[in-house]
């Protein structure tokens, strides 16, 4: 189970210069421990990527190797290609902005462009929203949840207008209060 340190609500943002196919960022990486016992030191740094059609996080060799960690089990993992059977570890996950994950069970698996990848098990502990605004990606995550992010209840948001016969004077169907001509039918 994925346990967050302390019951307020932890947040981080990260942004990407550019559109990007692949949310990414760093992560550090440790055996898991106590959340009442924080290590002394922080552990080593690896790229991550965040995966929303990954149901589970994942480790390479490489954080294994360079972390000293032990297996703690077995799963069966189904990937993209295949079904492998690997080895499991109990880690400890430093998010961005000291987004602490004291104990989460990853799988060890090749990872193409990175070294850590975040599932599901972790993303849906919380709020993720993806934005491209002004030529720039950015990725939130909080947990725990707070709110339910609906972009179509926003009060930016307009319902776009279906109706072929709406008079311009009328009272725009969007909700706003203005009239047609002065609201969703300006032209």
């Amino acid at each position: 189970m994925i346990q967050p340190l302390g019951r307020q609500p932890i947040a981080f943002t990260t942004t990407h210069n550019g559109r990007v196919n692949v949310l990414a960022n760093n992560v550090r990486i440790s055996e898991a421990f106590d959340p009442k016992q924080l290590p002394k030191e922080l552990p080593p740094e690896f790229r991550a990527i965040w995966d929303t059609g990954a149901t589970n996080s994942v480790i390479t060799s490489k954080v294994i190797d360079q972390c000293g960690l032990k297996a703690t089990g077995m799963a069966v993992v189904h990937t993209a290609q295949d079904t492998v059977t690997t080895e499991t570890f109990l880690v400890a996950i430093f998010l961005p902005n000291n987004v602490v994950l004291p104990e989460v069970r990853v799988s060890k698996l090749p990872i193409r462009g990175a070294d850590v990848l975040i599932g599901m098990d972790i993303i849906s502990q919380g709020d993720f929203a993806v934005t491209n605004k002004d030529g720039k990606t950015a990725f939130s995550f909080r947990m725990p949840s707070t709110q339910c992010i609906d972009f179509v209840k926003s009060p930016q948001y307009r319902t776009p207008v279906l109706s072929a016969k709406i008079g311009r004077n009328a009272p725009c169907p969007c909700g706003s209060g203005k009239k047609y001509k002065y609201c969703c039918g300006a032209v």
